[in-house]
């Protein structure tokens, strides 16, 4: 049950987000006098619709997004005569932009807000990975043949011998370890007290720790899928720490947030760039490699990591990847490709720079840019638009990115 509260609220959170973007699209359309002529959640046939004033609002069947109608966003538009001064393209420069800007702004606005109540209500994260080997501390529960774990309850071996959140184990027996994936092989095996290496507050210390023995479905590295048949294993009760936080109160809590969204900026970017570069391994996922955590995800597949935080009680994570969800949604449609806002954006400051340099040369204010001519680069960036977004979504449903194994 708490999985799909979570994968719902996820959605919706989503649907909300990109709602928010065109509202922002549409809030500074009618702030500097365009018209608004639709404002529609979701696409495909209509549910419902209400008239307010000149602007036509409702729901849609698929909630898939929305759309903001603003009468003459390009010269390519049909238009009311008595509505040609208030074409968009016919505005200042000034005017277009803040327009187009908003929907991002809007984005961007809601993530900073998001890590605003993050860091209230849980505190804020590291953004860099705490090292392989420090862990968290766990109960342990046997596997089940789906590759889920049982829920369990209490302290775990590790924890009643002493380790402690934030603990770094360097060998197991004497063997060095650098992760989690090498703590596990080096203790499944092994029935009797092990003794462990651990650093803590820069001491070395030895923890003698007796692992109890649960049934478990290994991942077969062949299938990606749990085995069929259970096999015994040791287990202490660790698991990698991933969220080593940092409380603020409602003062300290802004100012901690800026620096820690403009990290997330970064970040974000970052992840842009490296998108096409991750084809290779969407596709190795697809065709029954390992899924590479770093991976873009789609909005199923987003909505399971929502759902699997919530199942799990996280919902600081929540929060955390909607927050990030946002910040990506500002920062792809900054890039400048039609049918993206960016796209627009740089048709907006073409237009101005070349009005520009033929007003140096004596001459008049030039037409319109023919969205016609730029067409045929439209059609491209959505086809491979398209193919990605399929392959990603392909690669959430045959091989999803798991938070808990």
């Amino acid at each position: 049950m708490g999985f799909a509260i979570g994968f719902v609220l996820f959605a919706l959170g989503i649907t909300a987000s990109v709602a928010l973007h065109e509202c922002g699209h549409m809030w500074a359309a009618q702030a500097t006098g365009m018209k608004v002529r639709r404002y529609f959640i979701g696409f495909g046939p209509k549910v419902f619709s209400f008239q307010r004033g000149e602007t036509e609002y409702g729901l849609k069947a698929l909630p898939l997004g929305g759309f903001c109608d603003i009468a003459g966003m390009t010269a390519l538009d049909e238009i009311d005569p008595a509505d040609l001064d208030r074409a968009m393209y016919r505005q200042k420069t000034w005017k277009r932009l803040v327009v187009m800007f908003g929907g991002i702004a809007m984005n961007f606005v809601l993530g900073f807000l998001l890590i605003v109540i993050l860091a209230i209500g849980w505190g804020l994260p590291r953004l860099d990975s705490p090292p392989g080997n420090q862990i968290a501390v766990a109960c342990v529960g046997a596997g089940n043949s789906d590759g889920t774990q049982q829920k369990c309850t209490g302290e775990g071996p590790a924890q009643k011998a002493g380790m402690r959140r934030g603990d770094r184990i360097v060998a197991v027996d004497g063997v060095a370890v650098k992760n989690i994936d090498q703590i596990a092989s080096n203790t499944k095996n092994q029935t009797g007290p092990i003794d462990y290496t651990v650093e803590r507050d820069g001491k070395t210390l030895h923890i003698t720790v007796d692992p109890i023995q649960v049934r478990t479905y290994p991942i077969d590295p062949q299938t990606n899928k749990p085995a069929t048949s259970p096999v015994m294993s040791s287990k202490i009760g660790v698991s990698q720490d991933y969220y080593d936080v940092r409380h603020y109160n409602v003062l300290t809590a802004i100012p901690a947030s800026v620096g820690f969204t403009g990290d997330m900026f970064g970040k974000t970017f970052e992840s842009l760039a490296q998108m096409p570069t991750k084809v290779v391994n969407l596709w190795h996922a697809v065709t029954g490699g390992v899924r590479d955590p770093n991976t873009p995800v789609s909005v199923y597949g987003a909505s399971k990591i929502g759902g699997e935080t919530v199942e799990h009680g996280l919902w600081n994570v929540f929060i955390l990847v909607l927050a990030s969800l946002n910040f990506f949604l500002g920062a792809f449609n900054l890039l400048p490709l039609l049918p993206l806002d960016g796209g627009h954006i740089a048709v907006v400051l073409y237009e101005k720079v070349r009005n520009m340099l033929r007003s140096r040369r004596g001459l008049g204010v030039g037409g319109p840019v023919d969205y016609m001519k730029l067409l045929p680069a439209t059609y491209v960036v959505v086809v491979i638009g398209g193919a990605y977004m399929v392959l990603v979504l392909v690669a959430d449903i045959v091989n999803p990115i798991k938070l808990f194994n």
